[in-house]
């Protein structure tokens, strides 16, 4: 499996409730771009319209060696899922706080393209700042553990 691109902020802002693999349906320029890694998921994120899941947001730049068919970075994306899988999300993201997020984008061992989507829920201020502390804590503990050693 190769990591194309990880949305680092997504853990920070949202608090993962569970996580779908799903493919993605892209253009050969999107592909060959996305194999120089040349993605960006920091405010991308999915709906579900008409049945089908769409992801918005994910930017994806133009292959460096094309010279026609470039297209638009932007554009939203088809999601490739089941319809009991999009059933089960669109009823969950009806739910009070609920949203699909993008937390990475990858190539499996087949060499397909995927991206791993959340199931989050938005943290409030005081929930990142006790993030923080926790994980400063941690930190503190390892390194006295490390003297002591």
């Amino acid at each position: 499996m190769k990591t194309i691109v990880v949305n680092r902020k997504a853990r920070h802002d949202y608090q993962i409730v569970e996580t779908i693999e799903a493919g993605i349906a892209l253009l050969g320029n999107e592909v060959k771009s996305l194999r120089e890694g040349r993605a960006n998921l920091r405010d991308s994120y999915a709906v579900v319209e008409n049945g089908e899941v769409i992801l918005r947001g994910l930017h994806i730049s133009a292959y460096s060696h094309a010279t026609y068919d470039k297209p638009d970075p932007l554009r939203d994306r088809k999601l490739l899922l089941n319809k009991m899988e999009i059933k089960r999300l669109l009823g969950k993201t009806r739910e009070k706080g609920l949203t699909l997020i993008a937390l990475k984008m990858y190539f499996n061992e087949r060499g397909k393209a995927k991206v791993e989507l959340a199931l989050a829920k938005g943290k409030r201020q005081y929930d990142k700042r006790q993030d923080i502390a926790e994980r400063d804590a941690k930190r503190e503990v390892e390194r006295a553990m490390k003297r002591r050693r």
